[in-house]
């Protein structure tokens, strides 16, 4: 039996991926099972159906090669002196000879027992070699019956017919077992008669030689690994496919003193990150959106008092806990939160994504349990339809009442991967079922869900782009959902998104499934405002410099705020959405660009009207169903400050807090020298009502960080 030491040594190299802990039970059930009656099936490159790593088969062999030793140790130490006694008196009868290059021809140990002459040794003939072959099959299949369940014996017509089946395709008879080694080694355990699947499933005997080395078997041999023994064998590559993007430089107030941007209310990136740190990897700096890390919590900001101000903006300056020397203008704007008897109804189509790479645990399976609980949250009279693509589209269920709820839930359980991805037709398809089943005044959306591999047809992201805002135009806007790891495309799923006036979320655990489809269905699904827009202006007499924290994908130029024909972020129901700028006041010390030589006339002169603001907000919108915007502005002056940061309110800390993990996590300068230690302290002391867990679980993350990061 193998003991413990080696068992635990093998399971910590043998590393098998995540979701593969059937596999790792049945290569501990091998190990278990392991002993002399099954010594020649010792197979080297996988045991159970679990690959094993370079280092895992050496050590796998070095143990099998200790019972080899071991067992017939004793045997060999009664036998040793015998042989040595019958060697000695049989050399003294007839010496070894020598050919004519002085190498021995001829020796004892080339006889049989009998003495007779034997044959000189010759190059292994093709049907020695195919002989061999059946030893390896014979080998393997002993090798399957470590963790294959009992068989019943077969028959002795069975077996003489396996056996002249087997001197029938090597045109000699099968050599013994007995034959192959000497004393105390027993012959293989008998062969079972179906290959063994992790899930108890038995496939039918094969019949041939052939048919039993299939070119991919689970438990053939594999082929020496050209990689040091050390080295781990390569990972799949990784094809996610994310925008690249630079931080929001410093601006210099008196230079550059306007900054316009749209809002932003996608959350994909903190689920990203959160992915990324609980696989135990630091996340790449570019899935890293400061904005949608702090936009991903709800937030008590203060909102409109009715739904013709469709939401309400509080602006407040506070000291920044990261520099002694610069301040936070803290922009918070609350959407107006529709009740549920009030809310439209709601025209879904289901656009998913069926392709063929779409079948691992986290992709189809987690949507299709994600899209169930959104079902159970709609309304009998809303209507939901699906279209699916991978290769062609197809329609899988035509607009249907959400009261016919057996109906869908069907159609969305019967849902099967195969094929490569046919997004354009998928999307066209979908938008003419939204038409077909046209809501006026209510919601018409689609809702794509997809690992973002757009394969076949209209793949490239500005067609598509156009594609999304010619049909955005016909009243149906588009939301995106990602799933899964490794194929995600990221930068499809924003540029679709942002175009589509909807949102972009990705749902790596179910719980993330129900926060996104279940917890805030409104602000999903229910658009207050649309094309939102937001511009700051600083007053270079109070502000010498500034700096946007997040939005960088989200940047607009500044003659584009006035412009309504340019597309924006939209705010849905209940929404909160934070912006955060970290300015410098004039006189400070903390300035880090030079003054300029001759501009500084052109603000002291003295009567410059509001000189006392520190800047002036400016927001745009369209409400959902007009085409001209409305403007709110809010001036920001000392009434807006907060003496010290403590005394601001928990909310206000807490996104403070996770302004600082997004900047950390992208290794910016402005946090360098600010610990995950100063984040959790914040962080723990702003928790405040936390009723689902979300700021909990960011604790968490911060710690993984800090550990992984080597708490720097």
């Amino acid at each position: 039996m193998v003991d413990d030491n080696e068992l635990n040594r093998l399971r910590d190299i043998a590393a098998p991926a995540p979701a593969q802990d059937a596999k790792a039970r049945a290569f501990e059930a091998a190990l278990r099972a392991y002993d002399q009656e099954n010594i020649s099936a010792v197979t080297q490159g996988s045991v159970g159906g679990l690959r094993l790593t370079e280092r895992a088969q050496e050590l796998w062999s070095e143990i099998m090669q200790k019972k080899l030793i071991a067992t017939p140790a004793l045997a060999g130490l009664v036998a040793l002196p015998i042989a040595g006694y019958a060697t000695f008196h049989l050399l003294r009868e007839q010496p070894p000879k020598f050919g004519g290059d002085e190498k021995i021809t001829e020796t004892l140990a080339d006889k049989p027992a009998t003495l007779k002459p034997a044959e000189p040794k010759q190059t292994p003939t093709g049907l020695e070699k195919d002989k061999k072959a059946d030893a390896d099959v014979e080998s393997r299949d002993a090798a399957d019956a470590l963790v294959a369940p009992a068989s019943p014996p077969k028959s002795e017509s069975t077996i003489a017919g396996g056996t002249a089946q087997q001197e029938s395709a090597t045109g000699a008879p099968r050599q013994d077992a007995a034959d192959a080694g000497k004393t105390n080694v027993a012959p293989p355990a008998p062969a079972p008669t179906g290959e063994f699947a992790l899930d108890g499933s038995i496939s039918a005997p094969s019949t041939s030689r052939a048919a039993r080395m299939p070119a991919e078997s689970k438990l053939m041999v594999q082929p020496p690994s050209t990689l040091p023994a050390d080295q781990m064998q390569p990972q799949e590559e990784n094809r996610d496919r994310v925008e690249d993007f630079k931080t929001n430089p410093v601006h210099a107030a008196l230079e550059d003193p306007v900054s316009t941007f749209s809002i932003d209310v996608d959350t994909a990136s903190y689920s990203f990150v959160r992915s990324s740190l609980k696989q135990g990897t630091l996340p790449q700096a570019d899935t890293v959106r400061v904005e949608e890390m702090i936009n991903y919590f709800p937030y008590d900001w203060k909102g409109p008092e009715s739904a013709s101000t469709p939401f309400n903006s509080t602006v407040s300056v506070m000291p920044t806990p990261w520099n002694t020397q610069t301040r936070l203008m803290h922009v918070a704007i609350k959407g107006f939160d529709v009740k549920p008897t009030e809310q439209p109804k709601a025209n879904l189509v289901f656009l998913i994504d069926v392709s063929g790479s779409m079948d691992e645990p986290d992709k189809l399976p987690l949507l299709k349990s994600a899209f169930r609980l959104l079902v159970s949250k709609l309304k009998a009279d809303d209507t939901i339809s699906i279209v699916t693509y991978a290769g062609d589209a197809g329609t899988v269920l035509e607009p249907t009442k959400a009261s016919e709820k057996d109906k869908i839930l069907s159609a969305i359980d019967n849902l099967t991967p195969g094929g490569s991805t046919a997004g354009e037709a998928g999307i066209k398809e979908a938008y003419r079922l939204a038409q077909k089943s046209f809501v006026k005044d209510g919601v018409n959306r689609v809702m794509l869900a997809t690992d973002g591999d757009f394969n076949v047809g209209q793949s490239d992201d500005d067609d598509l782009k156009r594609l999304i805002e010619k049909e955005r135009k016909t009243g149906v806007f588009l939301s995106v959902f990602g799933f899964g790891r490794g194929n995600l495309n990221d930068q499809m799923m924003q540029t679709i998104a942002q175009n589509g006036n909807g949102t972009a979320a990705y749902i790596d655990t179910l719980a993330e499934a129900e926060k996104v489809l279940v917890e805030d269905a409104s602000s999903t699904l229910f658009t207050i405002a649309k094309d939102v827009k937001i511009q700051v202006e600083f007053n270079p007499n109070k502000v010498s410099e500034y700096r946007l924290i997040g939005y960088e994908t989200r940047a607009l130029n500044r003659e584009d705020f006035n412009n309504d024909r340019v597309d924006a972020g939209d705010i849905g129901s209940g929404h909160s959405v934070t912006a955060i700028y970290e300015i410098t006041p004039k006189g400070s010390g903390g300035e880090q660009i030079d003054p300029l030589r001759y501009g500084q006339a052109s603000v002291d002169n003295g009567g410059v009207a509001n000189a006392d603001e520190y800047a002036f907000v400016k927001i745009r919108y369209k409400l959902p169903n007009e085409d001209v915007s409305k403007l709110i502005t809010t001036p920001v002056t000392s009434a807006n400050e907060i003496s010290s940061f403590d005394q601001a309110s928990t909310d206000q800390r807490f996104s403070v807090a996770v302004a600082a993990f997004g900047q950390k996590l992208r290794d910016e300068d402005a946090t360098a020298k600010f610990g995950y230690d100063k984040i959790m302290e914040i962080a723990t002391a702003a928790r405040g009502a936390d009723p689902f867990g979300y700021r909990s679980e960011f604790l968490s993350l911060v710690r993984l960080a800090s550990a992984l990061g080597g708490n720097r």
